[in-house]
């Protein structure tokens, strides 16, 4: 299995941004798809998941803001962004799972388990895509 993220870019505050993570190799019928970031000198932070019903999940941070979804034809991960601030500047990863990745996810968002404890079951990770917010 591979991911690898795209679409990342500088944006003004107030922008809209779509990021896409292509995924290959996978094989699995109940699955996990998410997205992280990463900004410097922060630790990293989930933001959105999907599993293999379509079932969207969302952190506080992003929740209104940001839309995941997933193009199975062509095996895509879409992060759409929106209403973009300089606090939004990250690094954005997308990893792939299995379906327990999302539950233990989901936990996270709200708050019950750490991002440590809650990411091992997602096995790949994609290089990241650098997003900057400024004027």
């Amino acid at each position: 299995v591979q991911v690898a993220e795209s679409g990342g870019g500088s944006v003004q505050p107030g922008g809209s941004l779509t990021l896409s993570c292509r995924t290959s190799g996978y094989t699995y019928v109940n699955y996990c798809l998410a997205w992280f970031r990463q900004a410097p000198g922060k630790e990293r932070e989930g933001l959105a998941s999907i599993d293999q019903d379509g079932d969207t999940r969302y952190a506080n941070s992003v929740k209104g803001r940001f839309t995941i979804s997933e193009a199975s034809a062509n095996h895509t991960l879409y992060l759409q962004m929106s209403s973009l601030r300089p606090d939004d500047t990250a690094m954005y990863y997308c990893a792939a799972g299995t379906s327990g990745a999302c539950i233990t996810i989901q936990r996270y968002y709200a708050g019950r388990l750490d991002l440590e404890d809650a990411t091992p079951k997602f096995g790949r990770w994609g290089q990241g895509t650098q997003v900057t917010v400024s004027s």
